[in-house]
């Protein structure tokens, strides 16, 4: 079910943005519009409700997600959360791009290395999906 959601936000989402811009407004099917999707969707959404779980659930986070069993890991979990929420903000900045496109490279950065540091990082974890 995770998956699921996960594709559905850093994918799916997205990809209806851009055909909803392209074939009912009219809108070119441009890199800029593909990256102004995928900041909102697979990046603003995706890890700004991340950031809001690991705020809400910080056991949950700390056992299952990353299999920390101290006492003193909800103080990790939420400065996580915190972070994730706040790069999660840059679905705000994909928003005001819908206006000032010039703001989108700033949020397609951040998001993409984000996403890059955490998939080298899974890459030498097996254990973990």
């Amino acid at each position: 079910m995770y998956l699921a959601i996960s594709v559905a936000r850093m994918l799916v989402l997205p990809a209806a943005g851009i055909l909803v811009e392209v074939l009912i407004r009219q809108a070119a099917f441009t890199p800029e519009l593909v990256g102004k999707r995928l900041v909102f969707g697979a990046v603003g959404v995706r890890l700004g409700m991340a950031g809001r779980r690991q705020i809400l659930q910080l056991r949950y986070t700390a056992e299952v997600i990353l299999s920390l069993k101290s006492e003193d890991s909800p103080v990790l979990v939420r400065e996580l959360g915190f972070a994730n929420l706040l790069i999660g903000m840059i679905s705000l900045i994909g928003l005001i791009g819908l206006v000032l496109p010039s703001w989108n490279p700033a949020a397609v950065l951040t998001g993409g290395v984000l996403y890059a540091l955490a998939g080298i990082h899974h890459t030498f974890r097996g254990d973990r999906n």
